[in-house]
């Protein structure tokens, strides 16, 4: 039997999420920015909540293309309050348009989001070996602080942090998880 990080061993979505998914190095800018707009909306829940919704978010929020998120008006603000499929938070959502606006300014100043969030890594995984797994670190909260001088909105350190995991900066599979022993 395969062993999995606590969080993911009794919900057969967790269980794929995890094997397929979290942890595993993200470079595609446009992708990385999606994860991290959905740990914004995770805010104050579950990722698991988070999860079972993410198709929806994804036709919601037009496959989180920024382009098309960039030119949503309260007109869309209104359609997406009223939408069952996604957390209906008017701050959380008004934030991932502000945040489509703030990714774009990046790009067209020349700065590559990923290369940009890697870049402050060190460009490689940061694995933990301490056997604790923090809530936030020097590095997320540097980098949440970054995120906001561009712009971004629900980036605090915590949500950054679960961001750095989910998307492989991070290395936070514990030592008895068959993906650690895959490093």
């Amino acid at each position: 039997m395969n062993r999995r990080c606590a969080w993911a061993e009794n919900d057969p979505q967790m269980q794929a999420y995890h094997d397929d998914e979290w942890g595993r190095p993200e470079r595609d800018s446009r992708a990385l920015w999606e994860k991290l707009m959905l740990d914004g909306f995770q805010a104050g829940l579950s990722w698991q909540i988070i999860l079972r919704k993410r198709d929806a978010f994804r036709k919601a929020f037009k496959g989180f293309d920024p382009v098309k998120i960039a030119k949503f008006t309260a007109k869309d603000v209104d359609r997406l309050m009223q939408d069952e499929g996604i957390v209906r938070s008017r701050a959380k959502i008004e934030a991932a348009i502000g945040n489509a606006k703030a990714y774009l300014a990046m790009q067209k100043a020349g700065e590559d989001f990923s290369a940009f969030v890697w870049g402050m890594a060190g460009g490689k995984p940061i694995r933990n070996t301490t056997g604790k797994v923090p809530t936030q670190t020097p590095l997320s909260e540097e980098m949440s602080k970054a995120l906001r001088k561009r712009g971004f909105k629900f980036v605090g350190p915590v949500i950054v942090y679960a961001w750095m995991q989910a998307v492989g900066i991070v290395d936070d599979h514990v030592g008895d998880c068959h993906r650690a022993k895959k490093r």
